[in-house]
């Protein structure tokens, strides 16, 4: 895009209401931050679920012999260190009606209310990435408003370069948007579905109300080959009627906003330390955890599956968990998160401890707060 093209587009996106800086709705758009693994393999046989790259979700629906990886990959158009690409290592060309594969991000309420849906005055949607595969195929971006159950769905065609991908959504002036912490609304990158969402009318033109058979029309399916792969990346959803060029940002500030939903503490080492605290009794204690930043609602804990790994360290005795739970904070923008742990006994009644990994340089804690 040329500059004169993209002041252009700037002037008329600020003259529709938007422009300026913060104008990306999407987190982790350019694809820098992976908390939870860089690469997962073997996906497509459970449910939908976040498997890498923060604050994208992978929505899998149906039965499908189909299987994928998922990974954070180092080929990005210019201007851009990484991107999402997904590879087919097991193929289906046989699809049931209900299968579906989507990449999905699920946006609060509260940080939607610039469209002003739902009004006389609402504004039309301007939507970006770049996209490359191993050859030509045809998939859908929808927007989904998950409070009015009203949706718009537009093809793009992907090739085995890179290209941008420029989308305009018309405004909605029916149905605003909940100001809440609640997923309003969704994009969704259909790349795979059955009859159910493919056999009835491309809903392209505007928004309407949600009809499963409109949704994915005309797709092409990422489980006809294990040649297939799908990348993206610069992902953008901002007000107006021209997409501007993609908003970079600092990458402590992606890292803070994607923390709002999922914060991980990683190991450092064979005993790593995941928060201090106090014995309750001797076998109980409750360990505190402040957050780099206030979670978008009091999270539930994610830990390695095995509470042997985990141990309370009392002064001198090392003690096996045998619990790990929630017990409350981070309500009211608090980000303070207590834990309660269990052992069997051993604990100082009154003391201190620390809780660790037990000898073991895989062990991790986690706190999940996602959409």
């Amino acid at each position: 895009m040329s500059k004169a093209a993209e002041l252009a587009n700037l002037i008329g996106n600020i003259n529709a209401g938007g422009g300026g800086v913060n104008r990306n709705v999407i987190i982790n758009g350019a694809m820098n931050v992976a908390q939870r693994s860089t690469s997962e393999t073997g996906l497509g046989g459970s449910d939908p679920s976040y498997q890498t790259l923060d604050r994208f979700r992978m929505n899998i629906g149906g039965t499908s012999a189909g299987r994928f990886t998922m990974a954070q990959d180092s080929s990005a158009p210019e201007g851009f260190a990484n991107s999402l690409k997904l590879s087919c290592t097991t193929d289906d060309t046989s699809i049931a009606a209900d299968e579906l594969l989507s990449l999905q991000q699920r946006i609060e309420g509260q940080n939607l209310q610039m469209f002003a849906k739902g009004t006389t005055s609402a504004k039309p949607y301007a939507v970006s990435f770049y996209v490359k595969g191993n050859g030509n195929a045809t998939y859908m971006c929808e927007l989904r408003d998950r409070d009015n159950d009203r949706h718009n769905t537009q093809q793009f065609a992907v090739t085995s370069s890179w290209n941008r991908i420029e989308l305009t959504f018309s405004a909605d002036t029916t149905g605003a948007f909940d100001d809440d912490n609640a997923a309003s609304l969704m994009i969704n990158i259909f790349l795979h579905a059955g009859s159910d969402r493919t056999s009835g009318t491309l809903n392209s033109s505007g928004f309407a109300s949600s009809t499963t058979a409109n949704r994915a029309v005309g797709i092409s399916s990422f489980f006809d080959s294990t040649d297939r792969t799908f990348f993206i990346t610069g992902v953008q959803l901002e007000v107006g009627q021209n997409p501007t060029e993609f908003e970079h940002e600092p990458f402590e500030r992606t890292l803070l906003k994607c923390q709002r939903y999922y914060y991980r503490i990683n190991p450092e080492a064979a005993y790593t330390r995941f928060g201090i605290g106090s014995n309750l009794s001797t076998t109980a204690a409750e360990i505190y955890n402040y957050l780099p930043v206030s979670m978008r609602s009091n999270p539930s804990v994610e830990t390695t599956g095995t509470l042997s790994n985990y141990v309370l360290y009392d002064s001198d005795d090392t003690l096996t968990a045998t619990s790990i739970a929630i017990e409350g904070g981070n309500n009211d923008g608090n980000q303070l998160v207590i834990l309660d742990v269990g052992v069997s006994s051993g604990l100082t009644d009154g003391g201190s401890c620390q809780l660790m990994a037990n000898n073991n340089s895989s062990v991790f804690l986690a706190f999940n707060s996602e959409l």
